[in-house]
């Protein structure tokens, strides 16, 4: 075939290739920030589209798109306004673990995304299949189109997700392809290899889509949504919360499911050495959990509606590559699905990932500088840990673009920080979620606090409107004053002990101060609020942060020293280019691991598994003591 012909199809200041989650949030960033943005996408059609399962949020993950709403990006907002179903979880325990959960309406959330964009300015978005990243003196200067377009830019941000070699597998059947059936991208991953990148396999996989209207949803146990308002975004009104939702329906797997899947593990692609990719560990693939968990009698299965104007149905933690027919024995095998059409079979798809060690903590690659690449190229999983990373790379391409300095969010900010900070400081081996176990400041990193975190972030990046940032501006201040006079204010043993001994609680023997009466388990603000004099009339938002910041004061101290202590580390910074092999005393592991990673701080060197405390203390001295000049280049 003839060679296709270059030409220059334009000049950007930051080219995003990809459309998937990540690459939305970082294109909305750079044009927010004022940047000419390019947003190159294989299929339009495929733009913010939810490949697997149709909701955002829940532990960690929710928390997440919180942040992303709080820093300006649009996730939050987009969820709010396409959901079918939001529901609040974990709300018997402490407010650390609380997570927002959203059933999506598919369709309409890909078409609102995509309005957004277009509507955008300083956004052009363009269908197209990016083919190779133009290199210049070891400078991302633009990419290369599949039609020999060549787009030049100040900086280029990849992310290409599971659609990087893509590979889908059904039982016997195989086939490259990205996900849900489109286009794989084929020679962007051959080029980064040759750039000199690391790349790996790993693998994830989707369930089986049925049509809703052959369930028997009476054998199913209903999940409805909340009727207590809540949104993702902190500009969403409550008096636009959905009172028509659609509900979830939950189900089980059973013996005779189970017996089905052990008698086909021959043709199971998991089992039968045609998966060579790495799966998720935290959702993995039915056949995988009944070889894993072969004394569990039975597994949950969820029902998720994909949609108002349509009738498939999500057949969630059923994911599977069996060959078609024995999913459809595995279906008609579980209650309520006896007579169940399927309309899409369950696939595996493996794709290429970049090592993430291979990152800086802006997501700017090592290797070639101005390309940033996120997502579930990065080896993450998910649609909330790659919009997470697709912000702060949108963000540092721009300023890029802008020539100012980097933009970072550390583990104590967010939980995007931690994420970012795991990815390029440990790697991954497989395909990474997060999850609140994996932050140490659990505490601090709530759903609720998001927008005091961040939101001052934001403004300042120029993310955040200005009246945004006046309403958020006044909320703090609510907080700050309501908080002062609880702390300020005392309630009598004769007011309140007619209460506390009528509800059969230890009544009080001498004054205390409302914020210490509040403390108390058995009390919440409302009930204490009724012992006090002219309350000032809050919104719900503000008094669940005053009661929240009183009751847990003591955690929340602790942990903030901690945040001090981690900072004091993060502010002693490790001179790029050293010459770790010069530095005497470093174990032979730790040696390894630094020169592969080149942390930029202590703290982050501190956090590199296979580097001891006793590493960590002998590198502090070697730059303490000003020795370091005799190493760096």
């Amino acid at each position: 075939m003839p060679e296709v012909k270059k030409f220059e199809a334009g000049k950007y200041d930051v080219v995003i290739v990809g459309a998937g989650h990540a690459g939305c949030e970082a294109a909305l960033a750079a044009a927010r920030m004022g940047e000419k943005t390019l947003l190159l996408t294989i299929s339009l059609e495929m733009l913010a589209f939810m490949p697997c399962n149709p909701s955002l949020g829940g532990p960690a993950k929710g928390i997440v798109v919180r942040e992303i709403d709080a820093l300006g990006g649009e996730m939050g907002k987009n969820i709010d306004r396409t959901y079918i179903q939001m529901r609040m979880l974990n709300t018997g325990k402490g407010p650390a673990v609380r997570a927002l959960r959203a059933q999506a309406d598919k369709a309409a959330y890909h078409r609102s995304m995509k309005h957004v964009i277009e509507d955008t300015p300083n956004l052009d978005l363009r269908q197209g299949l990016a083919t190779e990243v133009l290199v210049e003196d070891g400078k991302a200067v633009g990419i290369v189109a599949a039609t020999g377009a060549t787009y030049r830019a100040k900086s280029v941000v990849l992310t290409a997700g599971t659609s990087s070699r893509g590979k889908i597998i059904i039982g016997e059947l195989m086939y490259s392809s990205g996900p849900n059936n489109s286009l794989p991208s084929i020679k962007l991953s051959e080029n980064l290899e040759h750039l000199g990148f690391k790349l790996r396999r790993f693998k994830t996989g989707t369930p089986p889509r049925v049509n809703g209207n052959t369930i028997d949803f009476s054998k199913t146990e209903e999940q409805p949504g909340d009727t207590t308002p809540n949104h993702f975004s902190f500009t969403t009104p409550d008096s636009v919360y959905l009172k028509d939702q659609l509900s979830c329906w939950m189900t089980y797997t059973n013996a005779t499911t189970h017996q089905i899947i052990r008698e086909n593990l021959d043709r199971a692609p998991m089992f039968s050495g045609v998966i060579k990719g790495v799966g998720p560990r935290y959702c993995p693939s039915i056949e995988d959990k009944i070889v894993r968990f072969a004394d569990k009698p039975r597994h949950q299965l969820f029902l998720e509606p994909e949609g108002r104007d349509t009738s498939e149905y999500y057949v969630g933690d059923f994911s599977t590559s069996m060959p078609e027919e024995i999913q459809l024995k595995m279906l008609h095998s579980v209650a309520g699905l006896e007579k169940a059409e399927l309309m899409r079979p369950g696939y595996a798809i493996e794709y290429d990932v970049i090592e993430p060690w291979q990152l800086k903590a802006t997501l700017e690659t090592k290797i070639v500088e101005n390309l940033y690449t996120a997502g579930q190229m990065n080896g993450t999983s998910g649609y909330e840990e790659a919009a997470g990373q697709g912000i702060v790379a949108g963000i540092n391409a721009a300023r890029r673009a802008q020539g100012k300095g980097p933009f970072t969010l550390k583990r104590s900010d967010a939980y995007i920080g931690v994420m970012i900070d795991d990815l390029v400081t440990k790697g991954t081996n497989e395909p990474y979620r997060l999850l609140t176990s994996r932050a140490e400041y659990r505490l601090l990193l709530r759903h609720d606090n998001a927008d005091l975190r961040l939101t001052p972030m934001g403004h300042e990046l120029g993310l955040i409107s200005d009246q945004r940032y006046a309403d958020f501006l006044a909320k703090r201040q609510a907080i700050t004053t309501e908080l002062k006079r609880l702390e300020t204010t005392r309630l009598k043993p004769k007011d309140v002990n007619p209460w506390l001994e009528a509800h059969h609680f230890a009544p009080l023997k001498d004054g205390v101060l409302a914020s210490d009466f509040l403390k108390r388990p058995e009390i919440d603000y409302q009930t204490m609020a009724q012992f006090l004099p002219d309350n000032p009339e809050l919104d719900h938002r503000v008094i669940e942060q005053v009661e929240i910041q009183i009751k847990y004061a003591g955690y929340i101290a602790k942990e903030e020293a901690s945040v001090a202590k981690l900072k004091r580390l993060e502010g002693k910074k490790i001179p790029t280019r050293i010459d770790y092999n010069a530095i005497n005393g470093l174990a032979t592991e730790a040696r390894q691991k630094l020169v592969k990673i080149q942390p930029a701080t202590i703290a982050q060197a501190s956090r590199i598994s296979g580097v001891n405390p006793a590493d960590v203390a002998i590198l502090s001295v070697y730059i303490e003591q000003g020795r370091i000049s005799k190493v760096a280049q």
